[in-house]
């Protein structure tokens, strides 16, 4: 497969992934923010810009609207929501002889039907119909993409976007831990409350909703289950030869590492430090996707004519 569609695959399947998680992010947070009027409302928000990659000026004042603003509408911002949405596009339009009709006709309706303007009584339908989108795209490429190298890539991009964004969400529980989100709130964000219940049949408490989301084999949203479904794609891409000896792939290294040490440390040691593990599980996802783009999509210096010298 060409670097230049591997790449394309990879991105897709990133974006989409980022675009749905950070609306199910943003929903729960702004309703929160919206419900509690004792949350001070500028910490919380620029907390949560800082969690999702983003930043506001010191001197701004930072309100749901603002946040709204920054993290999902404006097509400039690496962060939002828009820009995922635009960048799954471009993506699928670099892969266009790879890329099916049906999905590139939903990725470029869904980016021809983003809104440039929000009213705050929309907030919701807004993030329900990103999840939506995201959801139809993802579904159409699991339903009719063979199980080769593309579906690989695809599905290698969706795992580390995953995993880096639980471990963000599960930032944002210990940055707030005094005001912020309930680990209900944050099982919600994620997707996982039905899930955890049928799991653990009872309220959230702090083990056992950490444990969930960190560590359950069968939860797709878990870091755990993101991680080991990475590491899988890599080994189907490149089968080490032989295997007697490590990894030679450094991204293969390095979510071994994340995993080994969420595997085999106890959840009470986790959780003592849980923001320090998480940002550790964050440097490893962009660690391993640097370490993927390196081996697989090399980029190739453009040549440059220097003019003859008499």
């Amino acid at each position: 497969m060409l670097s230049r569609i591997a790449e394309a695959l990879f991105g897709i399947g990133r974006y989409i992934e980022r675009a749905a998680g950070t609306a199910r992010s943003l929903d729960v947070h702004l309703q929160l923010l919206l419900a509690d009027p004792w949350i001070a409302a500028d910490t919380a928000c620029r907390a949560l810009l800082s969690v999702m990659g983003s930043h506001a000026e010191p001197d701004d004042e930072m309100s749901r609207e603002s946040v709204l603003a920054i993290l999902a509408i404006d097509r400039n911002e690496p962060a939002s929501i828009a820009y995922s949405l635009g960048a799954a596009r471009e993506n699928a339009r670099r892969a266009r002889e790879i890329v099916s009709t049906e999905l590139w006709e939903a990725l470029n309706t869904t980016r021809a039907r983003m809104p440039r303007r929000i009213s705050s009584d929309k907030t919701h339908d807004f993030f329900q119909w990103v999840r939506e989108r995201s959801a139809l795209a993802v579904g159409i490429i699991e339903s009719s993409t063979s199980r080769d190298d593309a579906w690989r890539f695809f599905t290698l991009g969706r795992s580390i976007e995953r995993a880096d964004m639980t471990a963000r969400l599960l930032a944002t529980r210990s940055l707030t831990e005094a005001s912020g989100p309930s680990w209900t709130t944050i099982l919600r964000s994620v997707g996982a409350y039905e899930a955890y219940l049928r799991t653990y049949r009872g309220v959230p408490s702090t083990r056992n909703a950490a444990e969930f989301l960190l560590l359950d084999r069968l939860f797709p949203r878990s870091i755990l289950f993101a991680v080991q479904r990475a590491e899988s794609c890599l080994r189907e891409i490149e089968p080490a030869p032989g295997g007697r000896v490590g990894f030679a792939d450094q991204s293969q290294r390095l979510l071994g590492q994340i995993r080994s040490e969420l595997e085999y440390r106890p959840i009470a040691d986790l959780l003592e430090n849980l923001t320090e593990h998480m940002e550790n599980v964050q440097s490893a996802t962009s660690a391993a996707s640097e370490a993927i783009r390196e081996r697989y999509f090399p980029t190739n210096a453009m040549p440059m004519w220097v003019g003859e010298t008499t």
